[in-house]
């Protein structure tokens, strides 16, 4: 078995090889003066099982560009089965026609994934779980669920947590969390005017006097939360936290939460952690190097994946 990583989240793949007890394999991922990626394969693949440790995070285009390309060279060194692991996939907001005349990106990229060379896709809470069908190789979609669990367990007294989907779409994830830690559901009625842009309606539960912990799968701008941290303290209640798998936050989305209402925003380390999120106090980071790494060890040895969550 082979552990490859570009440049998108190189802690975490080091972090992955270190509880596998695997070296990263030597490779070069850089640029040609134009900017062009250029990739060299310093290690013998030939009938290895590969795995390609990459998030196709911000810059997504240069980073889903290196996993293409370190796919191909894999593929055309004789690699035996090359494994694409996105901690984060990219692209998956565009996962239906919105509107006319729109592209369905997730489509597209799972298409450009498989042509690449990839035999097999490990990835972590997808933005909608249909995107696994957009694959005509095996993919294998990870929560992660229980790391929230386990943290949420260390750090709240779960008798007075109430679970909060911040839009109707969450609500699934969100009730999974909730199932977990034997915690009530609320959910957040939210209407968005326009791409990016959130505005509150109502809130469906007694949020009265409770620890709110809103469950999501990416914060971008952080508005939507922020938003919705706001709605849940006028509705009285106690605190307001937030789990969220994927921290894309975007500029200037730490600074504004970092200013909100919220008393901690929990993101995991599937996307590179920036400056800005560093040096915001209510922002905190959670490592998902032993559920990628047991994920990878499990499908090395042809053993269940699913079971990683009963």
């Amino acid at each position: 078995m082979k552990l490859v990583t570009g440049n998108s989240n190189r802690p975490l793949a080091q972090a992955v090889a270190s509880y596998l007890e695997l070296p990263l394999t030597d490779c070069t991922v850089k640029r040609f003066a134009d900017k062009e990626v250029y990739v060299e394969v310093h290690e013998n693949v030939r009938g290895e099982d590969v795995f390609i440790l990459q998030s196709t995070s911000y810059p997504a285009n240069d980073n889903l560009m290196e996993l293409l390309i370190i796919a191909d060279a894999l593929r055309r060194s004789s690699a035996r089965r090359i494994t694409a692991v996105l901690p984060y996939f990219g692209y998956a907001r565009q996962d239906r026609k919105s509107a006319p005349r729109t592209p369905i990106s997730a489509k597209l990229v799972s298409n450009l994934i498989t042509e690449a060379g990839a035999n097999r896709v490990l990835t972590l809470d997808l933005h909608a779980a249909q995107i696994q069908g957009f694959f005509d190789i095996p993919t294998d979609n990870l929560t992660a669920a229980p790391v929230m669990v386990r943290d949420i367990r260390d750090n709240y007294d779960v008798k007075n947590v109430m679970v909060v989907s911040p839009d109707v779409g969450g609500v699934v994830r969100a009730r999974n969390v909730a199932s977990r830690i034997g915690a009530s559901l609320a959910i957040v009625d939210k209407r968005r005017p326009r791409a990016g842009v959130s505005e509150v309606m109502n809130i469906i539960g007694d949020v009265e006097g409770r620890t709110c912990i809103m469950i999501d799968d990416i914060v971008d701008s952080g508005g939507t939360l922020v938003n919705a941290a706001e709605a849940l303290l006028n509705a009285g209640a106690k605190e307001v936290s937030a789990y969220i798998t994927h921290g894309v936050l975007s500029e200037g989305a730490a600074e504004r939460i970092a200013a909100s209402k919220l008393k901690e925003l929990v993101v995991t380390d599937s996307i590179l952690e920036t400056d800005a999120t560093k040096a915001a106090a209510n922002i905190r980071r959670m490592s998902i190097d032993a559920l990628i790494g047991e994920a990878i060890a499990r499908t090395a040895s042809e053993q269940s994946v699913s079971s990683l969550f009963d």
